[in-house]
């Protein structure tokens, strides 16, 4: 089996791969709050509401992860003519590199599944939604469509969540026009005889039960149910997702692979399937063979399982995983603010206060130490937001910094108060913090509170701005200076 490692560089091979994904799009709306009493009206719960996000779910999140990873994924579906409908398009638009095309039928109801949270528990969820085939004239669109893109893509997607974009004649037709092309299918339903002509499906083994009717206790019955699936239904190949038990990649010319699990720590399993696919669907348009792509694929749902929600994995954390192991690695705590906002937001919902505070860290000193394990101190997971070579140079001068952003970076991942590094460019760390929204802002004493960058912010979102003491004597300047002979 290819070695883990080996793979890493591979995944810089996923960037700007075209991918077409089709399928049912949604949108993933979160309530967030505390519960600490019982309705009078009936023995319920009563969720004081705290805050509220939404993110693209469905065939959205495998388009979604398509971004993480670099790929440049091109998007087809059809929403509603109502507000969860343009919420889905303002979404979409946020990403620069996806191409889509959302097509919109009246009468349509926009799926939205709405989670509701408490204490980091989920308490209910409640769902709106259409389960019908497309009309006449808007399928044809979409398959006018899908045969333009697929000229320009060596890979299409099938998302199917069964909510009527992917109705069996739409799915022949979508084929039929990606002959030649590699299609990957997220299967749903049990007649799995409609994606004749795929390349590879992706059920899980509750999915691969419910399709064959056969058992899939073990690695032999699963290997058996797959083979079932091939010969039956004209499917080339078969990646099973097993929870627990990893995954099993069985092919039409009948090698198996079976893969243990990656995952260091399960949180969520909601999404991983998107990840899977989406991970194997840009590694095959990248020109990777169906076992490396499943190798990536089951790292890629290790990463995401330990997150929350509808999550993605990015391609830097695979990268630290198949380089080192495990995301605790010093190299893997440098992120982008992304990343950085998608693991700020698990720990949140672990309970966990999300610390961060800022700086340019050049010449690393005892004072810089001490400021970062007052700050580690004052949270649960400290972010430090590190000031990139070009504005230290606007910032301090021509002949700063010392050190690149690169070797500052290391340095600070290297502690074991600094538990993520973010790169930022900016003269101030204002977007950032927009980004992470901290629940502690720590700054130098050297501040007061109406001038930290940020306080406001963090303040109006409930969080405690905390300024550190200061070490005398302690600053890069003063060391530089002394290198110099007392030279400035």
């Amino acid at each position: 089996m290819t070695e883990l490692s080996a793979l890493a560089d591979r995944v810089e091979r996923l960037r700007a791969t075209s991918v077409l994904c089709v399928g049912d799009v949604m949108l993933d709306r979160f309530v967030y709050g505390s519960v600490d009493r019982i309705s009078p009206e009936a023995p319920i719960p009563v969720l004081a509401i705290e805050r509220e996000s939404a993110m693209l779910g469905g065939a959205g999140n495998v388009v979604r992860n398509l971004v993480a990873l670099g790929a440049h994924p091109a998007f087809i579906s059809v929403v509603g003519d109502d507000v969860p409908g343009r919420e889905i398009a303002r979404l979409v638009g946020e990403h620069e590199t996806i191409a889509p095309s959302l097509l919109v039928e009246p009468g349509r109801q926009t799926t939205i599944k709405t989670r509701f949270f408490a204490s980091n528990q989920q308490l209910l969820r409640a769902d709106r939604e259409t389960r019908a085939a497309l009309d006449e004239s808007i399928r044809d669109q979409v398959l006018a469509r899908a045969a333009e893109v697929l000229a320009g893509a060596r890979v299409m997607v099938l998302s199917d969540y069964g909510k009527g974009v992917l109705a069996p004649e739409m799915v022949a037709g979508l084929i039929a026009r990606a002959a030649g092309k590699v299609v990957v299918v997220d299967p749903k339903g049990t007649d799995y005889s409609i994606y004749a002509g795929a390349t590879i499906v992706t059920p899980n083994r509750k999915e691969l039960h419910e399709a064959t009717g056969m058992a899939v206790n073990n690695d032999d019955e699963v290997v058996a149910a797959a083979r079932h699936l091939i010969a039956t239904c004209g499917i080339g190949s078969v990646l099973v997702t097993r929870s627990q038990d990893g995954m099993t990649l069985v092919q039409g010319d009948g090698a198996v692979h079976h893969l243990p699990a990656e995952a260091r720590e399960v949180f969520d399993v909601s999404g991983a399937g998107d990840t899977v696919v989406a991970t194997l669907a840009a590694a095959l348009a990248s020109g990777a063979s169906l076992l490396d792509g499943a190798l990536l694929a089951n790292v890629a749902a290790g990463i995401v399982v330990a997150k929350v929600g509808t999550a993605v994995a990015y391609a830097d954390e695979l990268v630290a995983v198949l380089h080192h192991g495990d995301l605790t690695a010093g190299g893997s705590k440098i992120v982008t603010a992304a990343a950085a906002a998608d693991l700020a937001d698990l720990w949140r919902r672990k309970g966990q206060k999300v610390g961060f505070t800022n700086g340019c860290f050049d010449l690393l000193h005892p004072g810089h130490v001490s400021i970062l394990a007052q700050a580690r101190a004052a949270c649960d997971r400290l972010v430090v937001g590190l000031n990139s070579d070009a504005s230290v140079q606007r910032l301090k001068g021509p002949t700063r910094p010392v050190q690149s952003e690169a070797a500052r970076a290391t340095v600070l991942s290297s502690l074991a108060s600094v538990d993520l590094v973010v790169i930022f460019g900016e003269d101030t760390p204002l977007a950032l913090i927009e980004t992470l929204r901290p629940d502690v802002l720590v700054k130098g004493a050297d501040y007061t509170v109406a001038t930290v960058v940020g306080a406001d912010l963090v303040q109006g979102w409930g969080g405690k701005v905390v300024l550190a003491d200061l070490v005398d004597g302690q600053s890069t300047t003063n060391t530089i200076r002394r290198m110099n002979g007392g030279a400035s």
